[in-house]
């Protein structure tokens, strides 16, 4: 089996797909707009062939608080400690917060755990 892509929900479409285009690469596609729905979505690609897609909704619902069952994360690979530092200073000094790192895990993983536009957490890792 093979992971096709991850869907993302947002409040700001626009803000979120900048946001990934510009710390991580991602190249975006044509804006989906389903009238009936109101879903609207973006498809952005990875140099390495991973897709995420961005999706809002008229009648989207507060997030969780805190800890909770869900995906905790999403997962980037910046290649070396030197730019993970370097990314995460970036993505500090642009106002994002970082809530952890750039630090050795425990297992052994170097990383940066930093919050997008929306608040959700994503890992960036040699």
């Amino acid at each position: 089996m093979k992971i096709t892509h991850i869907a993302l929900y947002t409040n700001d479409l626009v803000r979120s797909r900048t946001f990934y285009e510009t710390y991580f690469g991602g190249t975006a596609g044509a804006l989906y707009h389903n009238p009936k729905t109101g879903l609207q979505t973006y498809f952005l690609s990875f140099a390495d062939g991973a897709r995420l897609e961005l999706m809002t909704r008229p009648q989207l619902k507060p997030a969780a608080d805190g800890l909770c069952v869900g995906w905790a994360h999403l997962a980037f690979s910046a290649g070396s400690r030197e730019r993970v530092d370097a990314l995460t200073e970036q993505l500090r000094t642009d106002g994002y917060s970082v809530v952890s790192g750039p630090r050795v895990t425990g297992d052994g993983y170097y990383e940066s755990c930093i919050l997008d536009p929306d608040g959700n957490t994503v890992e960036i890792t040699v």
